[in-house]
């Protein structure tokens, strides 16, 4: 009979997984622990656009045009945002991924946390995802549940994102065993699938997803995420 144990060391055999994992925990991704960028980058990510060619022009663009130039200094500066901006028009396009920024950061801005870093983390370590739907940043027309999940993981919780790569790993493990409670029907049945390999093996949900993104993410993709980072100075390409 497989175990869930074995085959995922299987999968995570040639993974860095344990590494990856604690770049989202830690903070030691291509944001950094800037709330602004980590916040941008969720929001530029709503549309579904890969990373290389999407996400990361968006991010970097936004820093540009307001980080670097001091244009805002807090979720606060932020939400004060005109969606129709020029720069911010310029930096993402889209009108969904604009909307989501402003939206959230007015949610953020309002929690009593000392710092717009801590608002977040406080946010992100509250938020129920089987109930993200009535979470004020869930409720946010263009915010689904992959979307949450990946806020919270940019916030440095151990979470799970059920984005495409996540639903075909847990089909895959689902298919190597016997008999299992695996389920990808809904982004929150999908959730529950990784919470529970989790539960019955050595592997947190982070490592689960990360090991999901390193098996069924386009290689070039994969090593733009990684260079972003500099991670592929501690060996991980």
């Amino acid at each position: 009979m497989s175990s869930v144990q074995g085959i995922l060391e299987q999968y995570a055999s040639e993974t860095p997984y344990e590494e990856l994992a604690r770049a989202f925990l830690e903070y030691r991704r291509w944001t950094g622990d800037d709330p602004r960028l980590l916040l941008a980058e969720a929001a530029a990510s709503t549309t579904g656009q890969g990373f290389e060619d999407g996400i990361k022009p968006a991010v970097e663009r936004f820093r540009e045009a307001f980080v670097e130039t001091d244009r805002i200094d807090s979720f606060e500066d932020i939400a004060a945002l005109d969606l129709e901006d020029e720069g911010l028009v310029e930096a993402f396009g889209a009108e969904r991924k604009r909307h989501v920024l402003l939206e959230a950061a007015d949610v953020l801005a309002a929690r009593e946390e000392a710092d717009d870093l801590a608002a977040l983390a406080g946010w992100a370590a509250e938020a129920d995802h089987y109930r993200y739907d009535e979470d004020p940043i869930g409720s946010i027309a263009g915010v689904g549940p992959s979307t949450f999940q990946y806020l919270r993981q940019l916030a440095g919780v151990d979470a799970v994102r059920p984005d495409p790569d996540v639903v075909e790993f847990v089909t895959d493990v689902d298919a190597d065993l016997d008999s299992s409670p695996l389920d990808t029907s809904t982004a929150r049945a999908t959730i529950a699938s990784c919470e529970w390999l989790a539960l019955v093996s050595s592997f947190r949900p982070l490592e689960i997803d990360r090991i999901a993104w390193w098996e069924f993410t386009d290689e070039d993709e994969r090593e733009a995420v990684l260079e972003a980072s500099d991670q592929q100075t501690d060996g991980l390409l």
